[in-house]
This record gives structure tokens, C-alpha cells and sequence, in this order.
């Protein structure tokens, strides 16, 4: 069964030609918690969602995926 995406960070973070270490660094979090957000192994806090688009320059919406058609 294929896992369930919750989140867009590892899209958002290729659409603005970033990478997961930048963000792994700007965030002050391992680059493993990262690669696990970006896998939606693990989802972020709401709080630390709102850092990752700030340092992301991005809406917070951008990131989730929708629960609607």
C-alpha cells in the first residue's frame, strides 16, 4: 500500500531550487527529520511548518497537500 502524502515540502523545496541540507541548516534541524518531512514519514509541527515557508518565502498552504477534490 503506498503512503499516504500529507505534505509538499520536498516539491516546494525543487520549485524554488532549494535543497533539503539548506533547509536541514536554515531550520537548525537534522538533515534526517528533513529527508523524513520530505518522504512523509514524519510531518512537521504546525509551528515548524509555518518556519519551513517563511525560510521557503512560500504561503503555508503551498505545503499541504489538499484534503478536497
Amino acid at each position: 500500500m503506498a503512503q499516504k502524502k500529507h505534505n509538499r515540502i520536498k516539491a516546494v523545496i525543487a520549485e524554488r531550487d532549494k535543497s533539503s541540507l539548506w533547509l536541514a541548516e536554515v531550520l537548525g534541524v537534522n538533515k534526517t527529520t528533513v529527508s523524513k518531512w520530505c518522504t512523509n514519514e514524519i510531518q512537521p509541527r504546525v509551528d515548524m511548518l509555518s518556519r519551513i515557508a517563511e525560510a521557503l518565502d512560500v504561503d503555508i498552504r503551498e505545503l499541504l497537500v489538499s484534503t478536497k477534490p
